[in-house]
């Protein structure tokens, strides 16, 4: 008989242990997922304000006919910033980029590179559609020589970060469930464990509620020290997010940090409850001979 309790004592704490890793890879995922969907639309909007929109400018071009074009092109509502780069600005970007003169491979020639308006859109404008209607207006100013930039990338960001949500909540149920039956296969060793204390309280008449209580207490500590390690992980992760890339800072807004965390651990704590209270009246229920199976 005590080798045999020392078994289940045994079972009992590594089935624990890994429920609680498991909860708390759920709560992990779960927790990024939040972060993700409530940082998304800022995170975009980031990516399409950056991203390049280059007209090239003739070589011929009077110096009066770009102002006026980079002019009015400041005043329209859909684009945020307006950079003109003359020949020698693109000449000295170069030297920046390659960390050297090029020129001086080319010998004695004229600088070749063109002047350029770097274009930045508002977020709401940045997508390939409202860049092709600026294109076409563009195509009809005598002084541009072409436009440049990435017309698929707008929607290729959209369909990426659409498919990590969809990942991130398939993998989210995936591990719920796991984090459940986990749960649930512990509880009943932690029954098992204490099947005559159990079943003495039954016969004296004990309530349901009095037999879960420290059932309850046990595993709601469980929930809470996994919501606790999720937690730690979740901010772990997202420094490290930060230091990758310093403007997604998903760390400066205290009002969702606070909620997002919360969320976790009333999460946590609700899962453990009630799977508690699922699995312990499933077994309270069954035939009493089992508790001596």
């Amino acid at each position: 008989m005590y080798s045999e309790n020392k078994s289940t004592q045994r079972r009992f704490a590594g089935s624990y242990f890994v429920s609680l890793i498991s909860i708390a890879l759920v709560l992990f995922v779960l927790g990024m997922y939040a972060f993700l969907m409530t940082y998304t639309d800022k995170l975009l909007n980031h990516v399409k304000e950056n991203i390049g929109f280059e007209i090239v400018i003739k070589s011929n071009a009077k110096t009066s006919s770009i102002e006026s074009l980079t002019n009015e092109l400041s005043k329209k509502d859909y684009i945020k910033s307006v950079e003109y780069i003359s020949k020698e600005d693109a000449i000295n970007k170069m030297k920046e980029d390659l960390g050297e003169d090029f020129l001086e491979w080319l010998g004695d020639v004229e600088n070749p590179l063109l002047p350029s308006i770097d274009v930045r859109f508002v977020s709401d404008y940045a997508n390939s559609d409202s860049m092709a209607m600026v294109e076409k207006w563009l195509g009809n100013k005598s002084i541009v020589k072409e436009v440049i930039y990435q017309k698929s990338l707008t929607n290729a960001i959209n369909a990426n970060i659409n498919k990590i949500k969809f990942v991130l909540f398939i993998v989210s149920i995936i591990l719920l469930f796991i984090a459940i039956v986990l749960i649930s296969h512990t509880i009943r060793l932690s029954v098992y464990s204490k099947r005559f204390v159990v079943r003495s309280m039954q016969l004296v008449g004990a309530t349901e509620g009095f037999i879960m209580k420290p059932f309850l207490k046990t595993f709601m500590k469980q929930g809470f020290i996994a919501a606790i390690i999720a937690l730690i992980c979740i901010t772990i992760s997202l420094i490290g997010i930060k230091d990758y890339l310093p403007e997604a800072d998903l760390l400066q807004n205290n009002f969702y940090i606070f909620k997002i965390y919360m969320s976790v651990i009333v999460l946590s704590l609700l899962l453990t409850m009630l799977s508690t209270i699922f699995s312990m009246r499933k077994y309270l229920n069954a035939d009493i001979d089992k508790f001596y199976a």
